[in-house]
């Protein structure tokens, strides 16, 4: 089988030769990785690695100079102030982007809501380079995929909690739930035309649309199953009504603990969730096979908590093992980790979990 042939198999729910493969690092890792293998392109590496998706950027943000405060700090589109911070040193530096304020945590009404000057908008962006990215990631012979970076995935909650504060939005969901309807609408109604451009541009040489909403805990969901059905279902269900319009299957990604919702998500039409992440509360991997495996597809679960960065190359053989075991009988799996590979992580490891997703992955 080739890489298309072998991923929609899977996602059909039939076995394939084996699982297919998808790769996540960050992009000191994917530096790395180049450097030791002496490759020059990302796609080098990809082939290297013989991974079976192709993730295309979506479209480039032209829209009005970002807002550079006194002190260095950089607005979002979102109008929300970040800061680039270091992590580590040497080759395990990362750089990440850090929220320093919330933009939306004093507003006390929803006319302050709706009158926030800084709400986004998708005249912003350049969707026709779309077209030429599809084109490039379908030459590949991969599946294509659209996901977006951090700033640009269809969410609700996550916008809302840089916007609001994570503990105010929490907050306005029991005391003050249209001061959270009104933000969570504002959102979605964004993401909703952003991605209808989008699709629009891409046309059917996309294959795969890739949301990313953290849900979930360590230890169980942010909020009550009730209320993400009153203020997130919606939003959640139109997105995917929204891409399946155009003929994409529809992936998730949700850190957390959130055993509650998956009903949920399956009603809405959710094909593919990830990362079904192994070291919370809840998510035992064979219980959610036995539940939930006949009607939706699961992709990740190798621990970049404890297994990838601080096990032996053996313990990740053996937990590539586990995971084919639990998760690949009758398809619906594809392997990668539960989130962007660290930079914390040794190389011998890395090179571990691929030469063990080809040696045991195989039906």
């Amino acid at each position: 089988m080739d890489a298309r042939q072998r991923v929609f198999c899977a996602l059909a729910h039939q076995e394939p030769d084996r699982v297919p493969i998808d790769c996540w690092l960050t992009a000191a890792v994917a530096a790395k990785l180049r450097a030791h293998y002496r490759l020059a392109t990302q796609e080098e590496l990809l082939q290297r690695l013989d991974v079976d998706f192709r993730y295309i950027d979506g479209p480039k943000y032209t829209g009005p100079p970002p807002q550079v405060h006194a002190d260095g700090q950089v607005e979002d589109h979102w109008g929300v102030p970040r800061v680039r911070i270091s992590t580590g040193l040497g080759d395990q530096a990362s750089v990440y982007e850090e929220v320093t304020c919330f933009p939306l945590r004093q507003a006390t009404t929803v006319d302050e809501v709706h009158a926030y000057p800084k709400w986004p908008n998708p005249d912003w962006f350049d969707y026709q380079c779309v077209r030429g990215q599809v084109a490039e990631a379908r030459r590949t012979g991969k599946v294509v995929v659209f996901m977006g970076d951090r700033l640009n995935r269809c969410a609700q909650l996550k916008p809302a909690m840089y916007l609001r504060g994570i503990d105010q939005i929490l907050v306005d969901l029991a005391l003050a739930p249209e001061m959270a309807a009104a933000i969570f609408r504002h959102v979605a109604d964004f993401y909703l035309e952003y991605a209808r451009r989008t699709f629009e541009a891409a046309g059917d040489g996309l294959d795969i649309f890739f949301m990313g909403d953290d849900f979930g805990t360590q230890k169980g969901l942010f909020m009550k199953p009730e209320m993400w059905r009153e203020f997130l279902r919606a939003g959640f269900k139109a997105f995917i009504a929204l891409a399946k319009g155009y003929g994409y299957q529809v992936a998730h990604h949700s850190c957390g603990s959130i055993q509650a919702i998956i009903p949920d998500l399956i009603d809405c039409g959710l094909d593919l969730l990830n990362p079904i992440q192994p070291d919370v509360a809840n998510m035992d991997r064979r219980e959610l096979k036995q539940r939930f495996g006949g009607r939706l597809s699961f992709h990740g679960s190798i621990s970049i908590q404890k297994t990838l960065p601080f096990g032996t190359p053996e313990e990740v053989r053996a937990e590539v093992a586990e995971r084919r075991r639990t998760l690949a009988p009758g398809g619906g799996f594809i392997f990668c980790t539960a989130h962007n590979i660290q930079a914390d992580t040794p190389i011998e490891n890395i090179e571990a979990l691929f030469e063990a997703y080809h040696a045991l992955g195989g039906y």
